[in-house]
Parts: C-alpha cells; structure tokens; sequence
C-alpha cells in the first residue's frame, strides 16, 4: 500500500492525527529502533491527546465563559479560608457526579460571577459541558422556545450540559411567564443534573424574583436540597480599585500642590 493509499484509509478511519504524524514517528522508530508495537502505541498516543484537545476546544467555545475569568486570575486572598476550601474542592468537578447545585451569595462586585466562571473553567477543563449564560439570556430563549412550541426539545438541549452556569438571577424581575420558563428549568434539572447561580439576593428575597410564594418554595427547595452554598461577605472589589485610585489621585494632588 502506497503512502496516499494509507492516508485515504486513516482519514476514512478518521484518524487525522496519525495521517499526520505516522511518517515523522516512524523516522525516529527507525532510529530508535523501535518494536511495531511501541510505534502504534506512540501514535495512538498522539491521536488520543490531539482528541482530547479538540474536545476540550469544543466544549470551551460551546461553554461562552467570560475571559480570563480564571481559577488563576482570581483574587481568592480576599476570601474566608472556609470560602477558599470550597472553592478548591468545587474546581475539582465531584459535585457534577451527586447532581449538586451551586449558590453563590454576594453584594454587587464581591466577586460571585468570576468564582462561578472559575469554576466552570475548570470543569470545562476536565472534559465536562458547561453553558455560562445570565439569567435573562436563559429565560429569553426558554420563551422563545415555548412561542414555537419548542419548549420540551429546547429543556432536552439544555438537559444534554453537566452543568449550567446561570448568572445574576436576583437581577432580573420575572413577569408569570418568565417565572414559570426559569422555574420549568430547575425542576427538570432537579436531582438529574447540576446548577450554579449567582445572586444579590439571599434566598429569603427570592420571592422578588418568582413573585408567588408556593412557586418561591418549591424553586428553592429544588436548588438548596443538594447544594454547596458560598456567602462572599468581603467589600466589593471594583469599590476598593475605585478607592485605591482616588487615594493615588489625591497624594500625587498633593505632592504637586506642595511643589
């Protein structure tokens, strides 16, 4: 079998990474002196890593985080060493495997979106789906869906994710039909597949968000029945930046003005 012969078969076996590297690992077999096995073996390797690379490429992109919103770019010295324990072991991905949920509490600023996107970056990272939207993109595609009597389909698509990443609930002030979309949402998720939000608002408030107090209820007791709960008591960051630069301002104010 000629070499153009072989590489038809390899790409009809969809193999790209061998087609690619089988004649440059079979010099250094021929150097090494390598077995035929060693040599299937190295590019069996490679074929595996360069899958695995374009997995993880895929599911990023599919998963829209936000940029450098990382585990490594985020400022967890600010955090209670209880918060920063959760944190780690959360980055780890174990809590996909129990269907837990994720809540994470804080004032404006304190740093809840950049935690939950950390986190998801690493589960990402692990092979695992993740979808990082707001609450209101989610909500709008939900009625969407139910306008075009789409709505089951659209929640099986969702139910394909490990895990869904919603941001900002406590911002958004839902009419009926919203609340029942996002409320359809947690409760096809509930105990089958795992949930992270954000919130200004701790649960006591969340009747702002679903209005009736029965739905409230249920909406919580479906999101805190196997949950990990993070409290971000700290100031808000963007406020102590804002600080630190007018106190810049002001001393070099000074030292002109004293010159």
């Amino acid at each position: 079998m000629n070499a153009q012969a072989l590489e038809l078969r390899l790409r009809a076996l969809r193999l790209p990474s061998f087609v690619e590297h089988y004649a440059g690992l079979a010099e250094q077999a021929a150097s090494g002196g390598w077995t035929h096995v060693r040599y299937l073996a190295e590019l069996a390797a490679v074929e595996g890593q360069d899958r695995h690379d374009r997995r993880i490429a895929r599911l990023r992109q599919q998963a829209k985080l936000p940029r450098d919103k990382t585990l490594a770019t985020l400022d967890a010295g600010r955090f209670p060493a209880a918060v920063r324990t959760q944190l780690a072991r959360l980055a780890e991905g174990g809590f996909l495997d129990e269907y837990t949920n994720v809540c994470i509490f804080g004032n404006p600023g304190t740093g809840k979106t950049h935690c939950m996107a950390a986190i998801a970056n690493e589960l990402v990272h692990q092979g695992r789906s993740v979808l990082f939207t707001s609450v209101a993109a989610v909500v709008e595609r939900l009625l969407e869906a139910k306008r075009d009597l789409s709505l089951t389909r659209e929640l099986q698509r969702l139910d394909r994710i490990d895990c869904l990443a919603l941001d900002d609930i406590g911002y958004v002030q839902h009419d009926r039909a919203e609340m029942e979309v996002l409320f359809t949402l947690l409760a096809e998720r509930y105990e089958r597949r795992s949930v992270m939000v954000t919130s200004n608002l701790v649960f006591s408030q969340w009747d702002q968000i679903f209005k009736d107090p029965m739905t409230t209820a249920a909406a919580i007791d479906r999101v805190v029945h196997h949950s990990v709960i993070l409290e971000l008591a700290v100031p808000s960051y963007r406020a102590e930046v804002a600080g630190h630069r007018r106190a810049k301002g002001s001393k070099r104010q000074t030292q002109t003005t004293d010159k």
